[in-house]
């Protein structure tokens, strides 16, 4: 079965299309490249032995999204792409709108068309906001998002849940916590365009010396100490589960109605400084780090409960915190020696 996996050289993209050409998946890649590189692909192959279909162009193409579709039966899509910086997206909304929706819905009327059904996407724990109780599982009120990212988010899965409802469609939401680590062949990973937007790799580059020192957002949250506390979750672990989830809605007949939505993370609160000290104890290096006001409209504290996840996917989380942090300082290494 060929699968289309949009944004599948990004960072849980690359992970995923591993993961499914493991299981013996054919999988076709659409990424315009603007957050990943080319070398990705040939490092899957490396990793699996196999070279997926990989097509360079922007999804808001189109006439050339329609030719993908003619040139393969495709059974069914993971959905990655997507402009996806948090603090970017306040100073470009328009864009981060026009590429997260329009790309979607490009997607969804060569779905409808030719009478697709398995559609899943990549969704985020933003569409929370600030749970009023811990953990979040998948009956917590929606709260309108800060960021525009977030918005896409929240946009994205109703325009998904439409569908499905309209055209008796099968769909899979997964709510992501927050992911890192890399390839235990440390030959994928995160590849952040100029300064990261996410912590483990600043803490990783500023390990590295790239960065001159950490900058923790706050130190005088309510939490145990005083720094703002998420679910980290293994992106092998993360990509696993997107395999899991395609099997479950491919298991259920075409023209049924399926929406199902998972919270994937690991269950587990780690702190700002919990995981800056993880990883240096992990990689016996050290961080250097200074304490900064509090951003603006961050969350002080979001983890998940997936048990609905490991219920109906038979799915969880099985890689802790140091191991995951492990792996991100081998593929430090890793990024460092291609230089």
């Amino acid at each position: 079965m060929a699968i289309l996996v949009t944004g599948g050289l990004g960072y849980i993209g690359s992970h995923t299309v591993v993961e499914l050409l493991h299981n013996g998946f054919e999988v076709v890649i659409v990424d315009d490249l603007s957050n990943s590189e080319k070398f990705i692909l040939h490092n899957i192959e490396e990793i699996t032995g196999k070279r997926p279909v990989f097509y360079p162009f922007d999804l808001k193409r189109k006439e050339l999204l329609a030719q993908v579709f003619d040139a393969h039966k495709i059974d069914g899509c993971i959905n990655f792409a997507a402009f996806k910086a948090v603090g970017e997206s306040q100073e470009k909304p328009v864009d981060y709108y026009e590429n997260n929706l329009f790309s979607l819905i490009n997607i969804l009327q060569e779905f409808k068309s030719r009478n697709i059904s398995n559609f899943i996407f990549s969704s985020s724990c933003t569409v929370y906001g600030q749970a009023d109780v811990m953990p979040i599982d998948e009956n917590t009120p929606l709260k309108l998002p800060e960021s525009v990212y977030g918005k896409t988010k929240q946009m994205g899965e109703e325009i998904l849940a439409d569908f499905a409802k309209a055209y008796r469609r099968k769909i899979s939401l997964l709510r992501y916590f927050n992911p890192i680590g890399a390839h235990p062949s440390a030959l994928l990973g995160e590849l952040p365009v100029g300064i990261p937007n996410n912590l483990v790799p600043y803490v990783t580059q500023t390990a590295a010396g790239i960065r001159e020192k950490l900058s923790i957002w706050g130190n005088d949250y309510d939490t145990h100490d005083g720094t703002a506390v998420r679910d980290y979750i293994y992106v092998v672990d993360l990509a696993k589960a997107h395999v899991a989830a395609l099997k479950k809605l491919m298991g259920h007949p075409e023209g049924e109605t399926i929406i199902d939505i998972y919270n994937l993370g690991t269950g587990k609160g780690s702190s700002v400084l919990e995981v800056v000290e993880a990883f240096e104890a992990a990689n016996n290096v050290k961080v250097p780090y200074q304490i900064c006001n509090r951003r603006e409209g961050d969350i002080v504290v979001a983890y998940a409960n997936a048990d609905k996840a490991a219920q109906e996917l038979g799915w969880k989380s099985e890689t802790t915190l140091e191991e995951a942090l492990r792996t991100v300082w081998e593929w430090q290494k890793y990024l460092a020696s291609r230089n």
